[in-house]
């Protein structure tokens, strides 16, 4: 579509430093267009304060802010974590926040009757292919705005320049400038002394971290929680029935005081570069491990096997946008099936940044204290293992029988 045929642009707007100026970029540069700014809750809290005034203050005609966090924990995280999906130990935050975000902007777009969504993902970056991706499944025709793909900003600094230019307030400035992405499930940080491999992150500098404390600064004494599941669902945090979206937002208190659930990798980005960040998933990183902990004695071992190895399959996707797919789809079914058995309780201890595993129960328990026991029992004929290694061990037997025979004959 020609620029001067697009009158009204939906924006995906958080009021971070790439959305807030391109509410009046897009006006400069698309004959003045209506520009309608869509903020999806998924839980960044304190980011969302001001939003609306700050829009309206910049240009945009109206501003939605859509509560959107109790489907992104159940159609989105749950189904993540029950296939214990997780890239390069990165639990996925941000990927499965942008295609929750995008079905609603594309829902938004078509009430409004806009004539293209627009982004504010750079030209680096995973999030331009999520978005898109998640637009293409719902809106195959609707053109796509990208301005980092457009102007001739070149970088941050020259965002900030912009902003102060067109007097457009940011909460962060020069010297606290992290690309960051907040929600329910996480925080990322990216940028500045993390550019250099070489930098420890500070860990102990006040301000860096925001959903919990370094390991060093937690107590001295551990904690133990216990979490409950159906289904591979959490339902249960201390013996208190709640939500998924409960049980995540008190994990992360829990988690984050006790200095649980930071991350520091470099990571394979999808366009093709390695890129450092940290992540801080307090609550996250506790369900997880909880979670696989009630699996090892729920799954056989060849389904517990199989599902490891789709389990890299299900984070690429995620990773790469690729969730409204037939094939993560497929692998949900899949996920599904296995955790018809996965009920139970897990108990674990929390000490400066460790989890440490301090039991496990299930009704649907395959692990048997009797079969396993190293004392006497009634049940294991130990002399049955002499006809199991020879049958096993037959192809073995068989073909060095042949390289002697081979042998004798030199």
């Amino acid at each position: 579509m020609k620029k001067e045929n697009i009158k009204k642009v939906v924006l995906a707007y958080s009021g971070g430093l790439d959305t807030s100026i391109i509410i009046p970029w897009l006006k400069e540069n698309y004959n003045n267009c209506e520009v309608i700014a869509v903020s999806g809750n998924v839980g960044q809290a304190d980011e969302l304060e001001g939003l609306e005034e700050k829009a309206l203050a910049t240009g945009a005609s109206k501003i939605y802010i859509e509560d959107i966090s109790d489907t992104f924990v159940d159609d989105y995280i749950i189904p993540t974590m029950k296939a214990g999906a997780m890239y390069e130990e990165y639990l996925l935050g941000t990927s499965f926040a942008r295609p929750a975000i995008a079905k609603r902007m594309v829902e938004i777009a078509k009430a409004e009757g806009a004539d293209a969504i627009c982004h504010g993902c750079t030209g680096k970056g995973n999030d331009q292919v999520r978005f898109e991706l998640a637009i293409k499944a719902f809106a195959p025709d609707m053109p796509i705005i990208a301005p980092w793909r457009e102007w001739s900003l070149k970088s941050r600094e020259e965002e900030i320049d912009y902003a102060e230019a067109h007097h457009i307030p940011l909460k962060i400035n020069r010297e606290t400038n992290y690309s960051k992405d907040k929600n329910l499930w996480h925080l990322s940080h990216e940028g500045l002394d993390l550019e250099d491999a070489g930098n420890e992150p500070m860990y102990e500098k006040k301000g860096f971290l925001e959903m919990g404390v370094s390991p060093l600064e937690a107590p001295d004494t551990p904690e133990y929680i216990t979490l409950d599941f159906e289904q591979g669902v959490p339902v249960a945090l201390n013996e208190e029935k709640m939500s998924a979206k409960d049980i995540i937002l008190k994990l992360n208190a829990l988690g984050g005081k006790n200095g649980i659930g930071l991350l520091d990798i470099v990571e394979n980005r999808l366009v093709g570069m390695k890129c450092r960040g940290v992540y801080e998933t307090p609550g996250g990183t506790i369900l997880y491990k909880a979670h696989e902990y009630l699996e090892t004695i729920c799954l056989d071992k060849m389904t517990a096997h199989k599902k490891a190895e789709l389990a890299l399959t299900f984070a690429e996707l995620v990773y790469n946008g690729q969730w409204f797919t037939p094939l993560r789809e497929a692998l949900s079914a899949f996920v599904d099936k296995t955790q018809e058995t996965v009920t139970g309780k897990v108990k674990l201890k929390l000490y400066k940044g460790n989890i440490i595993k301090a039991g496990v129960w299930s009704d649907y328990s395959l692990y048997s204290e009797e079969i396993a026991t190293f004392g006497e029992d009634d049940c294991y004929d130990q002399k049955d293992s002499a006809g199991f290694i020879n049958l096993y061990g037959l192809p073995i037997k068989v073909q060095a029988q042949m390289k002697e025979k081979l042998n004798k004959k030199a």
